[in-house]
């Protein structure tokens, strides 16, 4: 076989010692391999490597992606091209000392604090030289993406844009140096190494990297927070765009490593880090590929997550081993997120995860944001917003529905295009509601639905 790269969701199949043969792929950034070998090291997933991608990726090409033992790989310097040899992203360096959120109770007063989008990219350090995830793995950001950045430290997001989360990850944990990266932006939201309040680094930031300044990187920009209300309508506006939530920081704090009440995160749903430990198979539409993840918390509590698989992940999905980030609406009494759904996988986040599922709280989507916001954080939901799934089988275009409210549940179903018919239940109360509306879903989606 002729060496090759890889590109990102190809698949080669490679004879071994089996039967059947391995399959070498790229998925998300991260080279993998279903022999015994590749699965069962207990290195990182993306530091392992094994002699099937050495014969497809070529032998020098894979000891230059593994690279040298953690840490002892030199960053690149700035202005200069980085190839995979001198940086793999697995590599592990100093940590940067970054500022991390708690999340917001629903009770403080937020009057005052600084306000802004929370991104869903990939948190970035620059350290004046190169990008570095909150491990200390270096992304290898072409020169020209680096152009114009300064000397001095800056906190702030590789982001693609809305709904892109897995793109982006993809496109920076790769070595490569592609042209993808022209299509990522540097959202700067604060200068750790200036001794002086945030508002006196916003300034400077908003002089420095304002709107056209520098091609690749720009200020993230900042408003003050007039209260609940105000909040309330932002975070409404944000989620209405596509939008994870919002972030707010405390007037005249200094920058702090670790994390710390000065920021604070808001969300009306929570999202968590889970480790793939298995792959379920697929029923229906999706027979032969991938019905969904099985995954496992830090805690050992395991479940499945099916809903946010694209038919591309379903056919390629992470490997075992893998950490991905996924949102849910609350805990059960035992712990388990219910309403699991998949955003994608990640690499910038320690395992066993640093923080695992919130405590319930109050559950909710669009409209429901508002009520979520008054509740305390012990709140269990009243409502559940309506979720909808659809499947093609027989040339029939069909369509469920459920809604949760107290201690029932409404189901919807008929052809795409009608009203359907729609049956009630009720139960003894809103956990046995949730847990039954979840067993519905989970049987949906083993029948080839997908939600929509």
């Amino acid at each position: 076989m002729d060496a090759h790269e890889l590109k990102e969701g190809e698949v080669v199949c490679v004879q071994g010692s089996a039967s059947a043969p391995y399959e070498v792929r790229l998925r998300g950034g991260i080279y993998s391999c279903t022999c015994p070998a590749w699965r069962n090291q207990s290195a990182p997933i993306e530091r392992r490597t094994c002699k099937h991608l050495r014969k497809v990726r070529g032998d020098a090409v894979e000891t230059a992606r593994v690279g040298a033992p953690a840490g002892a790989a030199s960053r690149p310097q700035a202005g200069k091209a980085s190839g995979p040899a001198a940086a793999p992203p697995g590599a592990k360096e100093t940590a940067p000392p970054v500022l991390l959120a708690h999340s917001w109770d629903g009770q403080q007063d937020p009057k005052g604090f600084w306000m802004s989008e929370k991104l869903d990219g990939v948190r970035a350090w620059w350290d004046g030289r190169a990008f570095l995830s909150r491990l200390g793995n270096t992304y290898c950001a072409p020169a020209w993406f680096r152009d114009g950045l300064p000397d001095h430290p800056l906190d702030g997001e590789l982001w693609l844009g809305r709904k892109r989360f897995q793109e982006c990850i993809s496109i920076v944990r790769r070595q490569d140096e592609s042209d993808d990266w022209k299509g990522v932006r540097f959202l700067i939201f604060d200068a750790p190494a200036r001794e002086e309040p945030f508002e006196q680094r916003l300034a400077f930031l908003r002089e420095r990297f304002g709107e056209g300044r520098l091609p690749y990187a720009r200020f993230h920009e900042h408003e003050r927070c007039r209260g609940v209300a105000h909040l309330k309508e932002e975070l409404a506006r944000v989620e209405a765009l596509g939008g994870e939530g919002l972030m707010i920081r405390e007037a005249g704090s200094l920058y702090q490593a670790g994390r710390s009440a000065t920021l604070l995160k808001i969300k009306s749903f929570f999202d968590a880090e889970a480790r793939v430990v298995g792959h379920l198979p697929g029923a229906g539409r999706h027979k032969g590929r991938v019905g969904a993840l099985e995954v496992e918390l830090p805690d050992g509590k395991r479940f499945a997550v099916g809903t946010g698989l694209s038919d591309k992940e379903r056919e390629s999905p992470p490997p075992v081993g893998a950490t991905i980030t996924f949102r849910y609406q609350e805990l059960s009494r035992d712990g388990v997120p219910r309403f699991p759904s998949y955003l994608g996988v990640r690499d910038d986040v320690a395992w066993p995860a640093e923080d695992g599922p919130a405590p319930p709280r109050a559950a909710a989507s669009g409209a429901a944001a508002e009520g979520a916001l008054k509740c305390s954080p012990d709140a269990k939901p009243s409502v559940v917003e309506g979720r909808r799934f659809e499947c093609t089988e027989g040339g029939a275009h069909k369509f469920w529905e459920i809604a949760v409210s107290g201690t029932g549940h409404s189901v919807t179903f008929g052809k795409v295009g009608s009203t359907g018919q729609k049956k009630l239940k009720e139960f003894s109360t809103e956990a046995a509601a949730l847990a039954d509306a979840q067993r519905l879903i989970a049987e949906k989606l083993r029948k080839g639905y997908l939600e929509r």
